[in-house]
C-alpha cells in the first residue's frame, strides 16, 4: 500500500508537471472539505511550483467572506451551492466541479467502549442505548435526523440529541459533551481524544458532495483551474482516500 501510494503521487506530478509559476492560490475551504485540500495542497505545489494556502472558513465566516469578495481564487464547499454563487457573481461560470464526497462515521471518547454499528438494526440498538447524542446541523448532519426516523427511534431519542456547529462533533465527544458523535468521515476521525468507531452501515449512508470553482475575484484563475483539474483528476483519488473522503461516483 505504501508504494502503491507513493506511485499515486508520482503519476499525480508527471500529470500536472509545469514550469514553476510562482502563483499564489488562495482556497477558501469549509469543514467538510478541508481534510482533501490539506493533502492535495501539498502535492499540487510539488507538481507546479506554485503556492496554495488553505483558508479554514466556518458557516457564516465563509458566507462572509464570499459576500465580501475577500481575495481568494477558489472557493470549496457543498456541491450544491455552486449555480447559486455563479448566479450571485462569486465564482466563475463553468469553473466549478465535485471534487470529493464524505458519508458520515462515528466516534466515541478515547477508550470507551465502541458499540457495535455494522448493521442497521446494530446501528438502531447502539442509538437507543447512548446517554446522549451529538451531530451536526451542517452537510451530511440534516441526514441523521431523517435515518433515525426512518428506524423508528427519533421519538425516542430526540431529547438525548445535541446539534453542535461551529466545532468537530468529535471535539465535543472528547471533551465528555455526549457520548456518541457523528458527523462526516473526514472530520470526525482527526480528532483527538476521540476514538473513531467505523462509518454507518452501507444501507444508511448518505454522501455530502463537495466541489470547487473559480472566483470571479482571482488574481491567479489560470493556476486556479489547474489546481480543480488536479482535484478531480483520476490520479487525486488515493490522496483524497488518504484524507478519509472519496472520489466522485462515476
Amino acid at each position: 500500500m505504501k508504494h502503491a501510494g507513493i506511485a499515486a503521487v508520482i503519476g499525480l506530478c508527471a500529470v500536472f508537471a509545469a514550469p514553476a509559476r510562482g502563483a499564489e492560490i488562495v482556497i477558501l475551504a469549509n469543514q467538510g472539505a478541508i481534510s482533501g485540500l490539506r493533502d492535495l495542497a501539498p502535492a499540487f505545489e510539488k507538481a507546479t511550483g506554485d503556492k496554495v494556502v488553505v483558508k479554514f472558513e466556518v458557516g457564516a465566516e465563509m458566507t462572509k467572506a464570499i459576500d465580501d469578495n475577500e481575495p481568494a481564487d477558489i472557493v470549496s464547499n457543498l456541491f450544491e451551492g455552486f449555480p447559486d454563487l455563479v448566479k450571485r457573481g462569486k465564482v466563475v461560470a463553468g469553473s466549478f466541479a465535485e471534487f470529493a464526497r464524505a458519508g458520515n462515521g462515528v466516534a466515541v471518547r478515547a477508550g470507551a467502549p465502541k458499540p457495535d454499528i455494522s448493521t442497521p438494526e446494530a446501528f438502531k440498538q447502539a442509538m437507543l442505548n447512548a446517554k446522549s447524542i451529538g451531530h451536526s446541523d451542517n452537510g451530511t448532519g440534516p441526514f441523521n435526523t431523517a435515518v433515525f426516523k426512518r428506524l423508528g427511534i427519533y421519538d425516542q431519542i430526540k431529547d438525548k440529541i445535541k446539534i453542535i456547529n461551529g466545532t468537530p462533533v468529535a471535539r465535543v465527544v472528547a471533551e465528555g459533551g455526549v457520548e456518541i458523535g457523528i458527523q462526516q468521515t473526514n472530520v470526525i476521525q482527526p480528532v483527538p481524544g476521540a476514538d473513531y468507531v467505523g462509518p454507518l452501515p452501507a444501507e444508511l449512508t448518505e454522501y455530502g458532495h463537495f466541489g470547487m470553482g473559480v472566483q470571479t475575484v482571482s488574481k491567479a484563475p489560470d493556476a486556479a483551474r489547474a489546481f480543480i483539474a488536479f482535484a478531480t483528476s483520476p490520479e487525486a483519488a488515493p490522496l483524497l482516500r488518504k484524507s478519509a473522503m472519496e472520489p466522485p461516483a462515476k
